[in-house]
């Protein structure tokens, strides 16, 4: 048996004989009698108390802990005090060195997920509860199918935390009747030539050659404005993808790009040439800012992007005072209203020029994982999820490849 069970109504002492004899405690006739104690697989002490007269249930309690340790099925007993959002919590801080990404996993988890079940106790969690939680986000007026996806994925990725930490035997989230919501039937429709350059016409003349290297090299809004002089190679063949500028309550900051991965992308000439025009018409500005958080070490870039003023691109400003009218101008969005207000054009931000880079790099017959690779995505597999319906028809491919084989095959002597 794991373990051992402890009386603390008695003690055992040597009598007068030698022999070991029971003596009662200062405990006798009060509380819980026995104690069942045990060593956990985290090497700590784990114990249960059982009153008077239930020494058996603490014998058959050990009994299971052995039989499931054995098992591979042990769940440590405190799962069933700590309650979701405490584990939740605390799997925060350790989940990403981001600020950024922790405050945003924290607001969907305070604004969806606590208000269903943070209270309940994690050793607790079944198929039910998820499921519980799938209907009211689906109810939930404006959570869309790919902001619960995201929802559901932070609530797995706790869920299977405490699998690891032995507070939860398996993980509900991958039962088979629990659904995980389909992604939004939106594909991605990429700009046509006309319109890309139609928003680059319509921009002031120190922001169009941001037009070339969000379409011509695939960079985030972020990477854009925090692109230095520095990333072009000396060959002035490749872009160095090294750093954004991203905000962090409000604080703009230099980081690395999103996951945290550096890139190097192919530098067409004709995006070549657009840098180096700019760069002789607006010289790059030496901007200082905190690393990573408002709170780090600052850090010092000759930036090729600046405002009119001479400092930094504020991504607020550039989007409503820049973006949006020359969207206008190209015809992509309506004009604004009588109040100079223009409607939502989240589907035409500057992350279109990345769309359309990859959109023209797949019907070149680049493959995927160098499309992959230039676009600094986790895995190939997310590129194929978002632009595969881009891709080039292959069958038309495949019938030519057989028809040439047996085209030759026919004009060969095979023998009788």
């Amino acid at each position: 048996m794991a373990g051992h069970i402890q009386d603390r109504w008695y003690r055992a002492e040597k009598g007068p004989n030698g022999k070991s004899v029971k003596v009662k405690t200062d405990r006798y006739g009060t509380g819980m009698r026995y104690r069942a104690r045990y060593v956990g697989p985290d090497g700590s002490e784990k114990s249960k108390s059982f009153p008077d007269g239930k020494k058996r249930l603490a014998e058959k309690w050990l009994s299971a802990i052995e039989t499931d340790m054995t098992r591979g099925q042990y769940t440590d007993p405190k799962s069933v005090r700590v309650t979701f959002r405490q584990y939740a919590d605390k799997w925060l801080e350790s989940r990403t060195p981001s600020p950024m990404t922790r405050k945003e996993l924290g607001r969907r988890l305070r604004l969806h997920v606590y208000p269903v079940f943070g209270p309940r106790p994690v050793g607790t969690f079944r198929p039910e509860h998820i499921r519980e939680l799938l209907a009211v986000l689906e109810a939930k007026p404006g959570v869309s199918a790919s902001y619960a996806r995201n929802i559901f994925a932070d609530v797995q990725s706790v869920l299977s935390a405490a699998v690891d930490d032995s507070l939860l035997l398996r993980n509900p989230c991958g039962a088979r009747t629990v659904r995980r919501p389909k992604p939004d039937a939106h594909p991605v429709v990429p700009w046509t030539h006309d319109q890309v350059f139609g928003v680059r016409a319509a921009l002031l003349e120190r922001y169009q050659a941001m037009v070339d290297v969000g379409a011509g090299c695939g960079l985030r809004q972020g990477e854009v404005f925090g692109l230095a002089e520095d990333a072009i190679d000396a060959g002035g063949r490749t872009l160095h993808v090294v750093r954004q500028i991203k905000h962090v309550e409000g604080h703009p900051v230099f980081a690395l790009p999103k996951g945290r991965k550096k890139r190097d992308v192919p530098l067409p000439d004709s995006v070549a040439e657009a840098l180096r025009a700019h760069m002789d018409a607006f010289k790059p500005v030496e901007i200082t800012l905190p690393w990573d958080v408002p709170e780090g070490p600052k850090v010092s870039a000759r930036l090729i992007f600046t405002a009119e003023q001479g400092g930094m691109v504020w991504r607020s400003n550039f989007n409503g005072k820049e973006w949006k009218p020359a969207l206008a101008a190209a015809g992509l969005i309506p004009e604004a209203d009588e109040h100079g207000k223009y409607e939502s054009a989240r589907e035409h931000g500057m992350h279109a020029l990345r769309h359309f880079y990859a959109s023209a790099l797949l019907d070149a017959g680049e493959n995927i994982k160098a499309v992959s690779e230039y676009m600094g995505h986790a895995d190939p597999a997310l590129t194929l999820r978002v632009y595969a319906h881009l891709m080039p028809d292959s069958r038309e491919r495949a019938r030519r490849a057989i028809d040439s084989v047996f085209e030759r095959g026919v004009h060969e002597d095979h023998g009788p």
